[in-house]
């Protein structure tokens, strides 16, 4: 069922400008919520139970909709099929009036419960999500040659290295970062989300085929307060409170991914899904981190995402053997410290958008890296010192800078002038001693 105030047509109004993705108007009706009114009444009964004694305000607020005509609506229905029963009031309207599940409505809402177990934020229809999914695209963000900087002004990174960034974040599809460890390409991939920009809308849950599956969370999304928003753009009209202001999601994933967690992952506790990575990071970055090192092979990863790379789409699978089609809009970031040749073949490096060596700094670029990293320590720069690091423990034992490594020997000297006593700055004791303790003597 499509909703009858957010067709495609009014959504492409409300996006017509990027701060109008902020929000667009709660449903006033069932149908404008796209969900059954039976759903709506279920879930209104469950609260109830779960609660207790419950106000009808409370309910919804639990359930992110307009108590005027929706949930009022459901309430008369629990009420007269004696589901529910009214148990007393706190004021002179109905959103005043508590509610409770009698005997009957127990028995259903334990009925339900067994179907499954979710009691929260009415979700939005599949439909409405892949629509305002699209509408908010990174296809929309553009990253220019004056902005750049600014995303990078806390790290040290070379004019060439930005030619490269710009245009692969511009293009909105996909990245490979590779070179030897210890240069930064988490950081950079970190740097890249920023450029991203901007608030989109994210649902608590979305409905599929009768099901539910939990999107929002707040370890994968950042969400923006109502009070941040209206500071921007002055007081917000109301809007459907089943999205979420968030900004534009950065999703990591590392050794625990599995090809298992790129689809919907069914709890059987609870009877509900919850959205795979890839659908969590709808409209912002998700960064593949030591790509190769996952518990699966780099081939099946690569397989399984070789059709939704190309076609910005992707299929999930739900319980019933059922797939789902939703948007695979990101920008998708692998990032490894192995030979790209021995973790795919050309057929998918051809997928691949852009292609990002990130290699060892430049004797200068390393200077400037330690510099930064005394200041941000307070430990005043010596530049004999540096010098003698860099012959005694680098060109002396032939050893590669790496852009970690300043920062890296310097909590180390911190480390150790805490233990003895003193100041930490720039000596040969304490130089030779933080060195010593960071690397591993080869026999």
């Amino acid at each position: 069922m499509s909703p009858t105030n957010t067709s495609p047509s009014s959504l492409a109004a409300i996006f017509d400008t990027p701060q109008t993705t902020l929000s667009f108007p709660p449903p006033q009706t069932i149908a404008d919520t796209g969900l059954p009114a039976s759903f709506i009444q279920d879930l209104a009964l469950k609260i109830i139970y779960f609660a207790g004694e419950i106000q009808a305000q409370a309910v919804a607020e639990e359930m992110r909709l307009p108590h005027t005509n929706l949930v009022e609506h459901a309430l008369s229905f629990l009420v007269k099929e004696e589901f529910c029963q009214i148990t007393g009031a706190t004021g002179y309207n109905e959103r005043a009036y508590k509610y409770t599940t009698t005997g009957k409505g127990s028995a259903k809402a334990q009925e339900l419960l067994a179907r499954n177990q979710y009691a929260g934020p009415a979700p939005v229809p599949l439909n409405l999500y892949n629509d305002t999914m699209r509408k908010q695209s990174i296809g929309g963000v553009a990253v220019e040659r004056t902005t750049i900087g600014n995303a990078f002004n806390d790290i040290v990174i070379n004019d060439a290295m930005l030619r490269r960034v710009g245009p692969a974040v511009n293009s909105a599809r996909s990245i490979f970062l590779y070179g030897p460890p210890g240069n930064g390409k988490t950081t950079i991939a970190e740097r890249m989300a920023r450029l991203l920009g901007g608030n989109i809308l994210i649902p608590h849950a979305v409905y599929a085929d009768g099901q539910i599956i939990r999107v929002f969370d707040h370890i994968s999304h950042q969400a923006v307060s109502e009070s941040a928003v209206r500071g921007t753009l002055g007081e917000i009209t109301r809007r459907d409170m089943r999205w979420v202001i968030c900004k534009r999601p950065f999703i990591i994933a590392g050794g625990e991914l599995t090809l298992e967690t790129l689809d919907l992952i069914f709890d059987p506790v609870s009877k509900t899904y919850e959205a795979p990575f890839q659908m969590k990071a709808n409209g912002g970055m998700f960064l593949i981190d030591d790509f190769g090192r996952q518990q699966m092979r780099p081939q099946d990863l690569l397989n399984r995402w070789i059709v939704p790379l190309e076609k910005r789409y992707d299929y999930l699978t739900l319980q019933t053997g059922k797939k789902i089609e939703i948007p695979f809009d990101e920008l998708i970031v692998f990032s490894t410290n192995l030979d790209p040749r021995d973790l795919m073949d050309e057929a998918f490096l051809r997928r691949i958008r852009y292609k990002i060596a990130v290699l060892n700094p430049s004797w200068e670029d390393f200077r400037t890296i330690f510099q930064m990293n005394c200041r941000q320590r307070g430990i005043p720069y010596d530049e004999e010192m540096f010098k003698y690091l860099v012959l005694e423990h680098y060109v002396k034992v032939k050893r590669e800078p790496k852009s970690v490594h300043p920062r890296d020997l310097l909590d180390q000297l911190v480390d150790i002038a805490r233990y003895l006593q003193k100041e930490p700055h720039l000596e040969k004791e304490l130089l030779d001693a933080a060195v010593d303790a960071y690397f591993v003597k080869l026999s």
